[in-house]
């Protein structure tokens, strides 16, 4: 019987961790540093450092172009689109929120935030009309949120208040997430909370969680939602990259609560978590400075398919396609 058992758990393991790395493969190549991406008319669109503003087609790599944004050495870590067009914002004061044209790539300034302490760490369309952006708190610790809405931005009024040393993380635009009923707001730092948006009353939540927190380098670095109700949190502490207790969290109640995963298992700081298109939560793929890692099990184990390093952003081209970029480098990585 033992041994029967025991064939079944390894089974069961073998087939909890299947998914294996076909092939990766650099599409694009230059001195810059990539926080933020999407995917539009089979081209993969990034934002980054000095300015920068391209795409690289997929198919065929030698298809790309870049631009500057701006005469400034400025540097971008958000990125997101609506049917016409794609929105950037730089981080630090003055916070200028670009609209690039989708047909002709040209650029405008369409709002500016002149607060000192300005500084977007991520930039979330929940659909063509509605998106949201997330800046760290001024003096008066007040939530800060911009928002846009009839084709404007402005400043969206609230009474949220973040703890001192609560903020967020610019490391791969995911610290916000949405579905058609809710937005969430992963913070990090001092305190790593989850702040929740009703968009059918507009009224905010805000839940605490167990995740790793107490110091400015910790907490929440990445959140992506399945459905009302499942979503997973990745993170830790980008000074103690090996460390990974309490770095992956899970949701089955929207946000409210929190489920520590795979501690002391797992392979460490992440920056980035996207779930597998149609999985509803089963597959899910993260990417860290050092490595990049799949679960198979709604988040609960894990492991790193690759040693491949300096990615800090990925998102699902397809079932089995994934983008990856980061310092220096788009790559695509094909998985069987």
């Amino acid at each position: 019987m033992k041994k029967i058992f025991s064939i079944l758990f390894l089974c069961a393991g073998i087939c909890a961790f299947s998914q294996q790395v076909e092939s990766i493969e650099n599409i694009f190549n230059d001195k810059i540093s990539i926080r933020a991406l999407e995917l539009y008319d089979n081209k993969v669109w990034y934002s980054g450092t000095d300015s920068k503003f391209g795409f690289v087609d997929v198919k065929d790599p030698k298809n790309q172009k870049q631009i500057r944004l701006s005469e400034d050495k400025l540097q971008f870590r958000t990125l997101a689109q609506d049917e016409h067009s794609f929105y950037a914002i730089n981080i630090e004061s003055p916070a200028h929120f670009f609209r690039i044209d989708k047909k002709d790539l040209k650029a405008q300034v369409v709002f500016t935030d002149t607060t000192k302490t300005a500084f977007y760490d991520a930039l979330h369309f929940v659909n063509d009309k509605l998106a949201y952006t997330f800046s760290d708190a001024d003096k008066d610790h007040a939530l800060k949120l911009a928002v846009y809405k009839e084709g404007k931005w402005s400043m969206l009024k609230n009474t949220i208040m973040l703890n001192e040393g609560e903020a967020a993380f610019a490391a791969s635009n995911t610290n916000i997430s949405s579905t058609k009923n809710f937005v969430w707001i992963a913070t990090g730092g001092k305190a790593s909370r989850i702040i929740r948006l009703n968009l059918k009353n507009e009224k905010f939540e805000v839940f605490n969680t167990p995740f790793i927190q107490g110091e400015s380098s910790q907490g929440m670095y990445s959140l992506d939602f399945t459905d009302d109700r499942f979503g997973i949190a990745v993170g830790g502490d980008y000074t103690k990259q090996d460390a990974n207790i309490n770095t992956i969290a899970t949701t089955n109640d929207g946000g409210k609560t929190w489920q520590i995963q795979a501690s002391g298992q797992n392979a460490g700081y992440t920056t980035c978590v996207k779930i597998k298109p149609g999985s509803k939560g089963k597959d899910i793929i993260a990417a860290g400075d050092q490595h990049i890692s799949y679960s198979s099990d709604f988040g609960k184990t894990w492991k790193k398919i690759s040693d491949e390093k300096g990615f800090f952003v990925c998102q699902w081209i397809d079932r089995n396609t994934v983008v990856f970029a980061g310092k220096d480098r788009i790559a695509v990585m094909k998985l069987k």
